[in-house]
């Protein structure tokens, strides 16, 4: 990868994370309504996922161009992490000192946002030592892991991090919904479909801890994947079920917003597909897979455009039009993480 690539991969997300941050202050600072409030806050916070695919990519590219000293080892993952305890806390504080139902749907999406955004700054903390992959995959099966891989329960814990996130996404989701209320079980589907790609997420971490650590098996090609596609069909198909499940205005934006977070997954399914076809073997497919992500943003941001059409005739449309915009964002960015992780992952 020349230096120009470089910088381009890295540029992408922290420009993503700009349109987030200008987009959701644009929308919240546009009108007085509860649906500019929700969706400016959340667009803001999908800001801290994008910077943690910028730390993911920003380690990655490093190795691979010969530049990652102890400080960016470290500067890196802290950064990725303090973004999402500002988030999380945002979102606490939100849900706490709020006087009105949209702050408290916008706070618990923000936390569960805060949760995605501690699953991506888990993989470029995983990530510290990719460039273990090619050593581990030149070596034979049950070799161990190579010299300077991180020991095994640091990969546990890495691991159990993104798990830990889900857990704590499905609980807050259940939560919501047995307290009840139109405002809660909006939220309660929208945290659900961030805990799925939570869930995802794992695959993905999962993915690069056991190729680093020469522990992944010819079984895992594909099972971590599989994780992932019931993910994003999860999502989808509760999406779909939620609009077609009622008559409810309230309905539409849990609805179109979860089947946006299933194309989430499936951009996730990219790089953990990518890291599968790749391992100990080269693959004509790995050089298309980029192409995943790009189509998924596409998706988004088309799903946005005839959302935004529909708010003309029917307001209940304005948020998930704003927020799968900003998803849509997401999505591009994970295009540059896709790209990278095939160019360090090829031969040379």
């Amino acid at each position: 990868m020349n230096i120009g690539m470089s910088i381009f991969y890295r540029a992408v997300p922290l420009v993503m994370a700009a349109i987030c941050l200008a987009f959701g202050i644009y929308i919240r600072t546009g009108g007085d309504t509860s649906a500019h409030y929700t969706a400016g806050q959340v667009c803001v916070a999908l800001t801290a996922i994008c910077y943690a695919l910028f730390t993911t990519a920003a380690t990655i590219i490093r190795q691979i161009i010969g530049r990652y000293g102890p400080r960016w080892r470290v500067a890196l993952p802290v950064s990725g992490y303090l973004m999402v305890l500002a988030t999380v806390i945002w979102g606490i504080t939100m849900v706490v000192w709020g006087d009105a139902p949209a702050h408290e749907v916008a706070g618990f999406v923000v936390i569960g946002v805060g949760l995605v955004a501690a699953c991506v700054s888990t993989v470029a903390t995983a990530s510290s030592a990719f460039d273990l992959i090619k050593v581990s995959a030149a070596s034979r099966p049950g070799a161990g892991a190579p010299e300077g891989a991180y020991p095994a329960m640091t990969g546990t814990v890495l691991i159990i991090i993104p798990a830990a996130c889900a857990v704590v996404g499905f609980l807050m989701a259940i939560g919501l919904y047995i307290a009840g209320g139109t405002f809660r079980v909006v939220a309660a589907h929208v945290v659900f479909g961030l805990a799925l790609v939570c869930t995802s997420l794992i695959a993905l971490v999962a993915s690069i801890v056991r190729q680093i650590r020469n522990e992944y098996g010819e079984a895992e090609r594909y099972r971590w994947s599989w994780v992932v596609v019931a993910m994003g069909t999860i999502a989808v198909v509760v999406g779909l079920l939620v609009l077609w499940g009622s008559d409810s205005p309230a309905r539409i934006a849990p609805g179109c917003v979860l089947i946006a977070l299933g194309l989430i997954c499936f951009s996730i399914l990219s790089k953990v597909l990518l890291l599968g076809l790749v391992w100990r073997r080269s693959s004509a497919l790995a050089g298309q897979i980029p192409i995943i992500p790009v189509v998924t943003a596409l998706a988004c941001l088309f799903f946005s455009a005839f959302l935004s059409e529909a708010a003309s005739g029917d307001p209940a449309f304005f948020v998930p039009a704003r927020v799968t915009a900003g998803l849509g964002a997401v999505c591009f960015t994970l295009y540059s993480i896709v790209s990278i992780l095939e160019a360090g992952t090829s031969g040379d």
